[in-house]
């Protein structure tokens, strides 16, 4: 397992949002990046630095410091979209290989170099800017129905990565929801909410909605 790139986010306009500017166009980079534990949510901070988020009600924050994609699901939509997917084309920060990121378990730990220690604390759901970034009309229910959506992660320890760093699993919690399984429950299968309390690196938020669902 290995991080094939480190995508870094250029500020671009965003014409499919308020916020007006999106750091969706992420490009990979040369060198070490520094890696360490962001803010709370609504300071547009993130995990890697030169990288920020412009949404800051949905984005950045310390459970999602850093968003993961595995090439392997790249190449995947490379195929059933028949156009080229670089490495960051997603938004994602980390582009993987050999890594199943979709079925990381909810608060596993993934050492990735000597240093950089990341929990896996939920998955991406796709907005607005994403489908207006890959020009694809029904883009939000096509990545949706696919259930692949990449996972954000927590940095426990800081330091820096570079691609071509290996990634080890480290910890593995004693459950069974994956990323997927949480994007499906968040999506299109909500009967699969109350499992999800079996995770309890899950974030609050997503808890809170658990709970708020099982009121309801």
């Amino acid at each position: 397992m290995k991080l094939l790139s480190v995508n870094i986010g250029r500020p671009r306009p965003n014409p499919w949002k308020e916020s007006g500017t999106t750091g969706i166009d992420k490009r990979p980079v040369d060198g070490p990046v520094a890696v360490s534990a962001p803010g709370p949510k609504g300071t547009g901070e993130v995990g890697l630095a030169g990288d920020r988020v412009y949404d800051v009600k949905h984005h950045g924050g310390a459970d999602q410091a850093v968003y993961a994609y595995a090439r392997e699901d790249l190449d995947g939509w490379q195929a059933e979209l028949g156009r080229p997917l670089a490495g960051g084309v997603f938004g994602e920060n980390l582009t993987t290989l050999g890594v199943d990121v979709n079925g990381a378990l909810i608060g596993e730990r993934w050492r990735v170099g000597p240093d950089v220690v990341l929990e896996v604390s939920c998955p991406r759901v796709p907005c607005g800017t994403f489908q207006g970034w890959l020009d694809r009309e029904g883009w939000i229910k096509r990545f949706t129905r696919a259930a692949l959506p990449g996972a954000y992660l927590r940095v426990i320890e800081p330091g820096h990565i570079r691609a071509g760093d290996r990634i080890d699993l480290v910890h593995r919690p004693d459950h069974d929801v994956t990323v997927a399984l949480t994007f499906r429950a968040l999506t299109l299968e909500p009967h699969l909410l109350p499992h999800l309390l079996a995770a309890d690196a899950l974030p609050a938020e997503i808890k809170d909605l658990v709970h708020r669902r099982a009121r309801g």
